[in-house]
């Protein structure tokens, strides 16, 4: 596989990951609402004005232009680190992309909305784990696989 096709399937996850996040609005409308799967999995709408977990969420407005530029930044550093490393390690290539797709996605959601649309909602009883997206769950994935991958050297 040619270095590009990493880059188309940050564009094709970078879309899934928006589309989801237009799609959770379009059915559940509104911060808070929320739709009941089963007893421990549910759509629910939110905003995240901050980082993971909602950290500094309350932030009073500053998190924004700094997330939004922390993003940029790993973006931009992704892409990099994406052209020097060679294709015979597709896995850590992969971790990249997934990682890439997360950090985009979740990017664009900051610079056009000023927070990034949340709507994967675990529970159980009174825990409730932080409310969540795919862009999520590509950086989850991608930094464990790339943990993972470098572990093995």
């Amino acid at each position: 596989m040619k270095i590009r096709s990493y880059f188309l399937w940050v564009l094709i996850l970078v879309i899934l990951d928006q589309m989801s996040k237009w799609l959770a609005y379009e059915t559940l409308g509104g911060i808070g609402n929320s739709v009941d799967i089963n007893a421990f999995f549910s759509l629910t709408f939110a905003h995240n004005y901050g980082a993971a977990f909602s950290l500094w969420a309350d932030g009073g407005g500053w998190q924004r232009d700094f997330l939004s530029s922390i993003s940029v930044i790993a973006s931009i550093a992704i892409t990099i680190w994406i052209f020097k490393t060679p294709l015979k390690q597709k896995f850590k290539l992969i971790s990249l992309t997934l990682i890439l797709s997360g950090a985009v996605g979740n990017m664009i959601d900051r610079i056009t909305n000023g927070f990034v649309v949340d709507f994967i909602h675990f529970h159980y009883q009174d825990f409730h784990w932080p409310i969540f997206n795919f862009a999520d769950i590509f950086i989850t994935v991608g930094v464990v696989l790339l943990l993972i991958v470098d572990w093995k050297k």
